[in-house]
């Protein structure tokens, strides 16, 4: 396949490994060596993307990861595909699938395009807050509209096949960067043995000397680079990390970084042995110091068209021809204010193409590489810059004019230069975001016109990322930052040699932001400063002039710096160009705020291998082999696998879960029932001050509970609202046993914890979970008594083993606890067992219980039974904003208790005490046949004009084989005071449906049945 753009020798690809690839469903060749981005740009690729607002058409713009157009959707499968992704860090691989993130139908021809010509200058910053805002009913149409066009990429539909990994490290010292700075600080620490880490997020070690054109000892740079990679990964106390990013600086020296092990092999992870590989990984390191030698980014000057394909960075021009072997053009106009972009034109002429013009801000450059542009014949236009670059879908000319700085005008008449290429340079900005994440805000320094960071302890800058460009002294200050670091550690610094470098005279650059046009800004042709997110320089003009003073404003208000982004490109110009326009300084403007992820991080690689069964684990009752074999289906309560219910095979035919629950249903009520209770939450409570303890995290009183009783108790926020119920046992004087829902036992564990620990202390009280400890089977309903008299050795008489009482004994051999209380309203005896002999215990009692009907019931069963009863759900029934009293429990309070307990306050505030607030309350629909919906609205006028007042919801709805008919429980304003009264429940499909507002107790209101 053709390349055209692929110069026959040079760089450090390897032209013996060729690579197919597909871009937007072309195939592609390219080489081992190269990103997806050089790959693209030798194959004559002018559109990569569209951009975000404007559907522009959008090329490569720079080499590494400030990359902000040439983002991209990797992936053939839909579990491969990966949105997000800077072409510029994708390292080609044989098979790559890649397509641009926006454009439709294509990226070539996009309909939304036609918004950015034709309403381009009528969408400003705010246009969308602007213009959406009426008619309201229109809005789901204006959002389907603007969510389908927005974003950058999609996730994938489909599970990911890979596995990613965290992995904890210390070091002494850890070198964030591994360009000239970058290894000379490794080498120093290393020599003086101290443990070093040294991560860089480029496929290979070297960072700007893999394209540079200096020499080291006399050599070409890429020879010092492989020998002191060499000598690194010789070493047992130096780990190197390739394809790592350090994407969060956190406190006290605690920095994440992200290795893509596998990325550059294949869109999944290989096998090897027949194991499948990590495809990225979240190393966790604590620091003794860190070394940031993170370089700097060139930034673009902003000019008219500087987002048509075509317009580069001067730095990324170069890259691309000396480390890729890739020339993206023919024609070059170079656009700079500083000496070293001028290594663009020189590479450029070198790779055997025309430099049309090198276009220099400044009146007099007069450094080396301007002396070997001059030398070579190549013209220089002094005192002017590009005031616009010309084309659509690629550039086809540059528009030069004489520039008054200082004045921000056009000083001359404009020239037309035909050129396919435009590269800029506006000097260089430190990489300083994760110095910024600890919140330290950086400084600026006006010898390097760009900021410096602000260093917390422990931490140092070096080279590029604190100003430092000169190679000589990027390598001396790496040096010596290294031994320093190692000092620091304990170790006796060692000296290391450094290669002797050639200074280069270089002049000084000139501040040069934003390029003035022949045209007010605000009615010039679009000057981009942010490419990701169409920021432009009229926008963020527009924006002070709308008020928006503060930076951390306009860039919320014009998107500056927004998403994958950052800010690397754009910001320094954003934050000048605001500056102008408010008459202050740069420094005084300030830079926004940087926060991880530096660059975008896979969930899977944050993840790790905490998901599926290691983040969510399946939990199993000593009882759940019994339950498949009896053809249970399941459902996940707080990763308990319950049986939800038991369907049976009737007539050849399989019953449906509403047959199975009425039948499980009428079981419970006429004869006995059993269900696996094991995963309630079981809480140990010991201590002599356990009594106290648990009255002041209770509603009501505990002070005189005796043993062998059991007491039912509300447990609530400080705010008043419940947030779990359930019964605890008292075992002994000071040791009890407390029950909570299912969910809710770890928060409630959390939650006792919480308030011994830091409220009071001084209660000399324990916690332990034993839920897994003990197994627990309920036999409910009228024949449990006669049942369990069959297995046990106990008196169940009912006035010497009474309601609410516990008892210790034997159950079919097995040493257990039976508490008499019962959640369904029947007879009802809850057997607590070692867990490890519970389905002995529970294939006794099915043993014996066959003559009395024994049958397994499930979650869904026990729903309708408890219901029946008026017997809330935490979390169902309550919902956070339910208080004890609207629940009706007076009962449960102790408004009397010697000492507050937790949310007592909270019910003396008027707004807990107001009569209107939604209260418990059951509704029986008018037609029998109705099961309401949970989380049915209800009203009072179903005339009402919407937006209905709505006054309630449906909390718990079943039908009810018992009283044949639906029912349900809800929570209605003022509800407990309108018994009688009926509402209504307006439902999506038109329907309205009645209830009358009754007690939520639908059965055996005086508890008669339970008594028993």
């Amino acid at each position: 396949m053709s390349q055209p753009n692929r110069l026959t020798q040079g760089g450090r690809i390897d032209r013996r490994q060729p690579l197919s690839f597909t871009f937007n469903g072309q195939a592609y060749q390219g080489y081992a060596g190269d990103t997806l981005a050089s790959a693209l740009l030798a194959n004559g690729v002018d559109i990569v993307n569209r951009s975000f607002k404007y559907s522009r058409p959008r090329g490569v713009v720079a080499a590494g990861a400030e990359e902000p157009n040439a983002i991209v959707q990797l992936g053939s499968t839909e579990a491969a595909q990966v949105p997000n992704v800077r072409a510029t860090q994708q390292a080609l691989f044989d098979g790559l699938t890649a397509r641009s993130t926006n454009g439709w139908p294509s990226v070539q021809r996009d309909l939304m395009g036609l918004v950015g010509k034709l309403g381009g200058q009528f969408m400003p910053p705010g246009f969308y807050y602007k213009t959406f805002m009426a008619p309201a009913s229109l809005w789901m149409t204006y959002e389907k509209y603007i969510r389908k066009s927005a974003g950058l990429g999609r996730s994938p539909a489909e599970a990911d096949p890979d596995i990613y990994d965290h992995l904890h490290q210390h070091c002494d010292v850890l070198v964030i960067g591994a360009g000239p700075a970058g290894l000379a600080a490794a080498l120093a620490a290393a020599r003086s043995g101290a443990r070093v880490i040294l991560a860089d997020e480029q496929e290979e070690l070297g960072g700007s000397l893999l394209d540079s054109r200096e020499l080291l000892d006399d050599e070409p740079a890429g020879e010092w680079v492989a020998a002191a990679v060499a000598e690194l990964a010789g070493r047992d106390n130096v780990t190197l990390l390739p394809r790592t990013t350090a994407n969060g600086y956190h406190d006290h020296n605690f920095v994440t970084l992200h290795e893509r092990c596998t990325e550059h092999l294949g869109e999944v992870a290989p096998r090897v042995t027949g194991r499948r590989q990590v495809r990225s990984r979240m190393h966790r390191v604590r620091a003794g110091r860190v070394v940031l030698a993170t370089g700097a980014h060139e930034r673009p000057l902003v000019y008219a068209g500087n987002d048509v394909p075509g317009n580069l960075l001067a730095g990324a021009v170069s890259t691309y021809i000396r480390r890729y072997g890739v020339v993206p053009g023919h024609k070059l106009v170079l656009s700079t204010s500083n000496d070293h972009a001028y290594r663009a034109a020189l590479d450029w002429q070198e790779a055997g193409r025309e430099v049309v013009a090198i276009v220099d801000a400044r009146s007099s450059p007069d450094g080396e590489w301007v002396e070997q542009a001059r030398a070579r014949g190549i013209r220089i236009i002094e005192g002017a810059a590009v005031i616009e670059a010309k084309g659509e879908s690629r550039v086809n000319a540059a528009r030069v004019a004489k520039i008054d700085l200082d004045g921000f005008r056009v000083a001359g008449a404009a020239e037309t230069l035909t050129c396919d290429t435009i590269a800029s340079s506006g000097g260089y900005s430190p990489v300083i975001h994760l110095a910024s994440h600890t919140g330290a805000r950086p400084t600026w320094n006006d010898d390097i016109l760009g900021f410096v960071p602000s260093l917390v302890a422990g931490v140092s800058a070096v080279g590029g990322a604190q100003g430092v460009y000169a190679l000589p002294e990027v390598l001396a200050d790496g040096a010596a930052a290294g031994r320093e670091a190692a000092t620091a550690c304990g170790h006796a610094a060692a000296e290391v040699e450094l290669p002797n470098v050639a200074a280069i005279r270089e002049g000084a650059a000139c501040a040069l932001y934003q390029v003035p046009h022949e045209k007010p800004t605000l009615r010039a042709p679009k000057q981009f400063v942010d490419l990701q997110n169409d920021v432009t320089a009229a926008g963020i003009e527009l924006a002070t002039r709308e008020g928006f003073e503060s930076i951390e404003h306009v860039k919320r208000y014009t998107a500056m710096g927004f998403g994958t982004d950052q800010g690397k490109l754009g910001n320094i110009n954003g934050m000048a160009i605001a500056a102008r326009c408010l008459g202050r300084s740069i420094p005084e403007v300030g830079t926004t705020v940087f926060r991880p992820n530096y660059t975008p991080v896979t969930f899977g690689a944050i993840v790790g291998r905490h998901c599926r069964e290691l983040f969510d684990p399946e939990r199993y009752t000593a009882m759940h082999q019994w339950h498949v074999e009896h053809g249970a289906e399941f459902e996940e309560v707080g990763q308990w696998k319950r049986p939800w219910y038991f369907p049976k095979t009737v007539n050849g035919k399989i019953e449906t879960m509403h047959e199975a629950v009425a039948r499980e249903c009428l079981a419970v009520r006429e004869a006995v029932g059993i269900l696996d209770a094991s995963t309630l939450g079981k809480i140990d409570i010991q201590g002599p001050d356990a009594r106290e303890f648990l009255g002041r995290v209770y509603t009501n009183k505990w002070a005189k509970l005796a043993p062998g009783r059991v007491r039912y108790g509300l447990m609530c926020k400080d705010d008043g609202m419940v947030f779990d119920d359930g019964t605890t046992s008292c075992l002994g004087e000071n040791h009890f046993l407390m029950t909570t829902t299912t969910g809710g036992a770890a928060t409630v564990l959390e939650w006792l914890e919480l308030w011994h620990q830091t409220e009071w202390p001084e209660l000399e009280v324990y916690f332990n979970s034993v839920t897994d400890h003990w197994a627990t089977m309920t036999i409910t309903g009228p024949e449990a008594r006669k049942l369990l008299a069959e297995v046990t050795d106990m008196d169940l008489d009912k006035e010497s083993f009474k309601f609410m009482d516990w008892r210790e004994g034997v159950v079919a051999g097995v040493p257990a606890r039976v508490f008499r209380i019962s959640f369904t309203g029947e007879l009802a005896f809850e057997i607590n067992v070692q867990a490890n002999y519970a389905l002995h215990v529970w294939e006794t009692l099915f043993a014996h219980g066959e003559k009395y009907g024994l049958t397994p019931y499930g979650t869904e069963t026990m729903h309708v039974l408890r219901a029946e009863k008026g017997f809330i759900i935490a979390g169902q029934d309550t919902d956070g904003s339910v208080t004890p009293e609207d629940l009706g429990m007076h009962w449960a309070i102790g408004y009397d208790k010697p000492f507050s307990w937790i949310g007592q306050r909270a019910l003396s505030r008027p707004d807990t005490a107001r009569t209107d607030r939604k209260q418990l309350v059951g509704l029986k629909p008018k037609d029998p046949k109705v099961v309401l919906e949970e989380g049915a609205q209800i009203v009072f006028d179903p005339k009402h004009a919407i937006p209905m007042p709505m006054v309630g919801h449906v909390t718990s709805s079943y039908y009810s084989p018992t009283l044949d008919s639906g029912f349900a429980l809800a929570v209605v304003k003022g509800g407990q005071q309108k018994m009688g009264e009926t509402v209504y429940l307006p439902m999506a499909d038109g329907q309205v449906h009645e209830a009358e507002i009754v007690s939520p107790i639908f059965l055996d209101p005086k508890g008669e049945r339970q008594n028993v």
